[in-house]
Order: structure tokens, then sequence, then C-alpha cells
């Protein structure tokens, strides 16, 4: 019987196959052999069901299944349940999930009666499928962590926003202030703040009923500032538009938004064409569509370099929440930002 591989080995569904080959591209880099994605099919019959099937020996391997469940969510979900099925019925040593878009997770509470909290749903059907462990990035709520009975590694944004930022604004860091789109999102937003030292804001907004914002009101001085508006998801753009409205209102002298997540669905392109946003930066954990490529004012940055680091901290047993630190990550992301010194 042969022995298990070396390394650890990587299949991907059909979410996000361009994070997942460079994912491979540089884990082959780390290595110093050529890692490639495991040999798989993921296809639909007519009807749509679901059907894997893997043309690779996996027993006692050590397994990461990479799989953003975003549009279509629920056809990416089954996707990822399913493989790690296939995956635990041939005998891997070990699955992990890379889940760079954890979709439902806006769904953590209940906020009217006889609602679900489907967030905690996926995570039982997910810890039910065989999955040992999840490897995410930019929880929409951190307590997510909590609804699964199963460890969660959830890797943040924000040190590469923030080489990003002192790349881009080299010089200007002065003028830059992070603004947060809501009250609900200060400590995200704060937290990259002191990343670069920079003051925070707050847009405040009040909402007559779900889904439209009735007035938005900017709490501190923004007056010549290079505003940064920081999230973690992006769906419609509408709220993030209507910011940068608003700011600029109040006597900044750009605007620009760095956001984890692009969901970016229906009009939210074609409103930040025609925003008053300077620049849009998102990351890769959701495939972009050619529209967002298109789009002059989207800007986006790889995850690739922190997702295969954490890879091989949880294959080999080291640490992850080193993967926490700007510092950490500046070699890593030392080809797309040089020249840069932190000191953390």
């Amino acid at each position: 019987m042969p022995m298990p591989s070396p390394d650890p080995k990587i299949i991907s569904g059909n979410a996000n196959q361009p994070l997942a080959n460079a994912i491979s591209r540089r884990m082959s880099m780390h290595r110093g052999v050529k890692v490639d994605l495991v040999d798989a099919r993921v296809e639909r019959f007519n009807d749509q069901e679901i059907f894997v099937e893997v043309y690779e020996n996996v027993r006692g391997e050590d397994m990461f299944i990479v799989q953003s469940t975003s549009n279509p969510a629920n056809d990416n979900l089954m996707e990822l349940l399913i493989i790690s099925d296939a995956l635990r019925r041939s005998s891997a040593s070990r699955i992990t999930a890379v889940i760079p878009y954890f979709g439902y997770a806006r769904q953590d509470r209940r906020t009217k009666a006889r609602t679900p909290i489907s967030a905690k749903l996926v995570a039982n059907l997910i810890a039910n499928s065989g999955i040992e462990r999840v490897l995410t990035l930019d929880l929409h709520a951190a307590q997510i962590q909590g609804f699964f009975d199963i460890p969660v590694d959830n890797l943040y944004a924000s040190p590469i926003f923030a080489l990003d930022l002192m790349h881009h604004f080299k010089g200007q860091m002065d003028d830059v202030m992070i603004v947060s789109p809501d009250v609900g999102g200060v400590a995200r937003a704060r937290e990259l703040a002191q990343r670069i030292k920079a003051p925070l804001s707050i847009v405040d907004k009040r909402r007559e009923k779900a889904g439209e914002v009735a007035e938005m009101t900017v709490i501190g001085d923004v007056t010549g500032k290079k505003c940064i508006i920081v999230d973690d998801i992006c769906d419609t753009a509408g709220t993030l538009c209507k910011a940068a409205d608003v700011l600029i209102d109040a006597g900044a002298t750009e605007v620009h938004a760095y956001i984890t997540h692009g969901v970016l669905s229906g009009p939210a392109v074609e409103r930040i064409t025609n925003s008053k946003l300077k620049s849009l930066v998102i990351t890769d954990s959701i495939a972009p569509t050619q529209a967002v490529k298109d789009c002059a004012n989207i800007r986006i940055v790889p995850t690739a370099p922190m997702f295969t680091q954490a890879i091989l901290n949880i294959w080999n047993g080291t640490s992850v929440s080193s993967l926490f630190d700007t510092a950490t990550l500046e070699p890593i992301y030392e080809p797309l930002y040089p020249g840069l010194a932190i000191d953390e």
C-alpha cells in the first residue's frame, strides 16, 4: 500500500478555483516541489444534483478543501459537504475546510420572532460532514467560532490591509483617517486604525426599515482627511456609496474603502463605478466576476500567501495566530509591498 504523502493535500470545489490554484502555486514554492490540486471532478447531474469523484488515493492524507460558500451559496455549501463526505469515506486522516468567505454568517442571531440562526445550522452541517477543522477569514461575527464544536481558525484581513495602506499612502499617512461605516463595525475599524496609528471616525446610520438608510451622521472631524472606510462585507454597496457621499460633504478630500469580502451583488459594481469612492479594495476570498475585474476603481489584494502559510502551520502544528500580526505577514507579502519596515 502506498505511504501517505509528506505534504498537505489540497482539493478545490468550484466556488473559487483561482484562489485554490494560487494556494497550490504558493505551496509549491514553499515546499520546493510541485504541489498540484488533488485530481477530482465536482459536477452536476441534469437535475443539478452534485456529484464528486476523487481520482487520487487520499488514504491517510491531511486534506484541505478550499471552498467559499459564496453565491450560489447553497450549491457551494453542498459541494463542500459532499467533497468532505467523499474524503471521509476514502479514509483521509484529517479534513480541514478552508472557507475564505463563510456564507450565512450574517444570520448569527434571532433579530425577530420565528427566525432561524442559520449560521449555527451551517456550522452543524459542516461538523457532521466529517470536517475536523475550519480555516476562514474575517467572520462577520467573531462569536460564530463558538457555533462550531470543532476548532476554528479565523484569520484577519487587517494585517494585509495595513500593509496595503502603508504602501499606497506612503508619505501621506498623517492625512489618513479610518472610518467605520456603522457603530457595529467600530471594533474592526479601531483595530486597523491602531495598526497604522491613524485616527478613527464613525458614520452613524439610522434606518427607517430594513435595507433603507434614512440618515447618516459623521462622528469625528474628517476635514482635509483621506478617509478609509473599513468593513467585512460589501453586498449591494448602497450604504458604502452613501457613506462616501456623506464623508465628502463633511470635508474629506478622498474616500477609499477596504472591504474583506466583495459579495458585490445586483447593482453594486455600477454604484461603485458612479460613486465618489476613489477606490474600493477587496480580497479574493470570493472569486471576482468579470464586471468586478473590469471596474476601474476596484482593486483586489491576494489572500493566497496568508492562506498558504496558515495551511502549512496547521499541517505542521505551529501557531496560526502568529499570522494576526502585520510584521509576520510583511515578509510573506514582500513581493507585493517592497521596502516597508514594520515595527510592531
